[in-house]
């Protein structure tokens, strides 16, 4: 016999040749397609032979498989049902040795009386009785009795009992069923069950029930089998004890090599093959808990009759069918043909844009798609007017848009501008600021003082005009700081007042020993501010708006960090507002009011404060009407830190030191460095950061920079600072701005002043920033 890879080509070879077949066969499909054209009657027809062909031909497999399965089942159910009747028979001996094996009889083993012997007997013989087998009781040296002799008188000596013959088993230690023993000495053949007699832990005898082929064909010849079946019993080492006739003859398991190793393999199984005969037969076996096995074999030409006779009724049934669907297709693509043509005319008209009118067909179907078109030529003729609306809209939308990016443009410009008036504004305010300073160290006329207290104040007063510059320019840094709020609200009632208008009444109630907090003044009175322009539009001009301040409740800490708060309310008698936006009020954006009137940015400003301080902002109507804005802010454990002996503590720390001052600005830079210089120390004035890289050096003669953040050339005040500290690691600086793009650095080594600033601010900050970093943390 030739080899596989002698007469078949690589399996490479096949799938490259199959793959180029399949290639080609698509290629003509897709050549022949276009042209291919059926009519109604045939798809029908097709569809008819796609629907009945795979089901009948599931059916006549199911049917097939389903006769199997049965014949199959026949044969399991008979073996198990023999195979119980087996078990039952041999566990109905095995219980008969038991129980005599546990008679108290036996107790007095080996010298039992021949009365008591006698009493077993008896009992023994009328287990049996109905039985053919018998029971026998022997030690290791002689049977004691046997209830296939006639029965013993009880008068015959010890002596006479028959000993037990050459060559029999010893006795078990356990309970076993022995295999099919062959007939001797007038015994005929038979198997036997034993069970050890065991007293004190020792085996003292055998008692044996036996069992013969007899009974086992019994009961095989009392089933109902068909007549070419074989059924047979089977002892625990393979061998027949009866059997059947009828069918197929049947062979022990060790001459049949395919049986055998299956049932070594499995308690029980189907075997579909050849017997050692050549006979094609089923075979079922399953063997009992007692180890003996039942066989029941049938041909395999009586599966094959029997599926054929299953599978005539399923053919004739679908030539049925498929005559029936054949003349269903005809008559119903008669049908088919007048509502295609209608829908056709339908089609038509909806490409041009007529009107549509459905006429009912009687095929839901077909109705379904005509009412389809009806209603998309409706919805066609209402998407273009509504398309031509949305256009328009989206004009307009479109128009707006470009107004509010306009708007925003110029925003943007004005802040910009904004911040750079305010940063020349700033340095004006710094030079007035540190002249004064220095004409009221020098000048001790009484007359002079009060003017100059009036300048410093005014000062301020620009001061915070520019950080309201700075503010709406987008420049100002957060920088909290503890706060005195009752203080700062009372500072904040002339400009609240303007806020709100002449025609609103503004109250204050300040309640006394309220706790300091920590948060940026410009922030907080940016949130004030919003608070009350919304306050103002509410009541439209007229009404009255209170702010309340006191130390918070526990009652009203819900949802905040353990600790003590301080309460800010603000409340107004206007309206209210309507319960279905009040949960969005603090959301960025959202605005009740029309486009270009709000930003929607207020109230989310205020929340945005209270949360970064640590707190929280809520708004609620009361019953009786107007809203009330609630900021929960965290209380400082400390207090803002005095300016009184500021100065002079930092004269006797800044005697000597020596000073980088770069100001831009001469007129400045020069009232700086004089102010510095009245502090006792050393200044050197430069006017931009390439000379101050210059003139720094190894950086030896330096003490410490303080320099402007916004300057004129490549680099602004933080660039230079860190240039410098590239050539001189820790160089203690500070900086100083009334403007800046520059997003205020995280570097805490490095201080960072609001222009203007008092001599008192600046000068703490330049000790600071020499003692070191536990100075400037501090």
């Amino acid at each position: 016999m030739l080899e596989r890879d002698e007469v078949e080509p690589p399996p490479a070879a096949h799938a490259s040749s199959g793959w180029q077949r399949l290639r080609h066969w698509g290629a003509q499909l897709r050549e022949h397609a276009p042209r291919l054209t059926l009519s109604v009657r045939t798809r029908l027809v097709l569809l008819v032979l796609a629907v009945v062909l795979p089901g009948t031909l599931a059916a006549l497999w199911a049917a097939w498989r389903a006769g199997e399965e049965r014949l199959v089942r026949h044969l399991r159910d008979d073996a198990r049902a023999l195979s119980m009747v087996v078990d039952r028979e041999l566990a109905q001996r095995a219980a008969i040795a038991r129980v005599l094996a546990l008679a108290r009889t036996l107790d007095t083993l080996p010298d039992i009386e021949p009365a008591q012997l006698q009493l077993l007997e008896t009992q023994a013989r009328r287990a049996v009785q109905g039985l053919d087998g018998w029971v026998v009781l022997s030690t290791p040296d002689e049977v004691l009795f046997s209830t296939r002799l006639p029965p013993s008188t009880g008068e015959e000596p010890l002596s006479s009992r028959r000993p037990r013959e050459p060559g029999a088993p010893p006795l078990a230690n356990r309970p076993m069923v022995g295999s099919l023993e062959p007939g001797r000495h007038g015994i005929p053949s038979h198997a036997s069950l034993v069970q050890p007699v065991e007293r004190r832990g020792h085996v003292l005898a055998n008692l044996e029930v036996t069992i013969v082929p007899l009974e086992l064909q019994r009961l095989i010849n009392h089933q109902d089998l068909p007549p070419d079946w074989t059924a047979a019993v089977l002892d625990g080492r393979g061998h027949i004890v009866a059997s059947s006739s009828g069918g197929p003859a049947l062979t022990e398991p060790a001459a049949w090599p395919a049986l055998s190793a299956l049932m070594q393999a499995h308690d029980e199984a189907l075997l579909q093959g050849r017997n050692p005969n050549g006979q094609a037969v089923l075979t079922y076996f399953s063997t009992s808990s007692q180890g003996w096995s039942f066989i029941i074999t049938a041909p395999r030409d009586r599966l094959a009759g029997g599926q054929l006779q299953s599978l005539l009724p399923v053919l004739l049934g679908a030539m049925v069918l498929l005559a029936m669907g054949l003349a269903g297709a005809l008559w119903l693509s008669r049908r088919i043909a007048r509502p295609l043509d209608d829908l056709t005319s339908m089609a038509q008209s909806l490409q041009t844009g007529g009107p549509l009118r459905q006429h009912p067909t009687g095929i839901e179907e077909w109705d379904y798609v005509s009412r389809a078109l009806v209603n998309a030529s409706e919805a066609m003729r209402r998407s273009r007017s509504e398309l031509e609306q949305r256009v328009n809209e989206a004009v307009e939308r479109t128009r707006e848009t470009e107004q509010i990016s306009s708007r925003s443009q110029r925003i943007a410009a004005l802040g910009r501008l904004t911040g750079g008036v305010a940063h020349d504004f700033n340095n004006l305010l710094g030079v007035i600021s540190n002249s004064a300073h220095l004409i009221q160290r020098h000048v001790h006329n009484e007359a002079l003082q009060v003017p100059l207290s009036a300048i410093r104040r005014s000062v301020e007063v620009g001061s915070r005009l520019t950080q309201h510059l700075l503010r709406f320019a987008g420049q100002q840094a957060v920088h909290p700081q503890s706060l005195d709020l009752a203080s700062t609200l009372k500072d904040l009632e002339a400009l609240l007042s303007t806020v709100l208008g002449k025609r609103v009444s503004l109250t204050m109630d300040l309640q006394p020993g309220v706790r300091l907090v920590t948060a940026d003044p410009a922030e907080l009175e940016l949130a004030l501010i919003n608070i009350a322009l919304n306050a103002r539009d509410a009541l439209n001009g007229a009404g009255k708006v209170s702010f309340s301040l006191r130390n918070a409740r526990e009652d009203e800490l819900a949802g905040l960090a353990p600790g003590a708060y301080v309460l800010i309310k603000v409340a107004d008698d206007g309206p209210g507002i309507p319960a279905d936006i009040l949960p969005r009020v603090f959301e960025p954006f959202f605005t009740s009011k029309p486009v270009g009137r709000a930003t929607g940015l207020g109230l989310s400003q205020v929340l945005g404060f209270c949360v970064q301080a640590g707190g929280t902002a809520r708004i609620h109507c009361p019953p009786e009407g107007g809203t009330v804005v609630s900021l929960l802010l965290p209380a400082s454990q400390t207090r803002a830190p005095a300016e009184a002996g500021a100065e002079a503590g930092a004269t006797s720390s800044l005697a000597g030191a020596r000073v980088m001052l770069v100001e831009d600005n001469e007129e400045l830079s020069r009232v700086t460095a004089t102010l510095l210089r009245s502090f006792s120390c050393q200044v050197l004035c430069v006017y931009d950061a390439d000379e101050a890289l210059r003139r720094f050096g190894t950086g030896a003669g330096i003490d410490v920079v303080l320099s402007d953040v916004m300057m004129p050339g490549r680099m602004d005040g933080l660039t230079l600072v860190k240039a410098l500290r590239a050539m001189r690691p820790e160089l203690p600086a500070v900086l100083i701005s009334g403007y800046s793009a520059t997003p205020v650095t995280d570097d805490p080594t490095l201080i960072v002043l609001r222009k203007p600033c008092s001599p008192a601010q600046l000068l703490d900050a330049l000790r600071r920033a020499i003692s070191g970093p536990q100075a400037t943390r501090d």
